[in-house]
């Protein structure tokens, strides 16, 4: 099991419910493959960098994971047939990742982090 951050870039036009319901299949896809989401957070809408099929935005969403390493074949090709994905991105975490993003969840600072006040 390796551990994993996938970013989605969904298109602006879902609804509420179907944007949770994009995330809720993908979290139980990874379930149903003997992975374990780690984590999952909703950015919302938030401006591209450039225009992705006309569109200026997107609902981005970034789901922490471990899943076998054969699992994500089976993701990457289910997250292309899916029309509202506009885009995506597979991050391979080492343990310092999972450890970094394990204290960032629990408010914890690091040493060389800026804290404002």
């Amino acid at each position: 099991m390796s551990n994993y951050e996938l970013m989605v870039i969904f298109t602006p036009v879902l609804s509420e419910e179907e944007y949770k319901a994009a995330q809720s299949k993908y979290q139980a896809l990874v379930k149903e493959n003997g992975g374990e989401v780690v984590h999952s957070k909703p950015w919302g809408l938030k401006s591209l960098a450039y225009p992705v099929a006309k569109k200026t935005t997107g609902l981005y969403w970034v789901m922490e994971y471990s899943a076998p390493t054969s699992f994500n074949e089976k993701l990457k090709i289910q997250l292309l047939r899916d029309e509202s994905v506009m885009r995506h991105m597979f991050t391979v975490l080492d343990k310092y990742a999972v450890e970094y993003n394990a204290k960032k969840r629990s408010g914890v600072h690091s040493a060389n982090e800026k804290v404002e006040a």
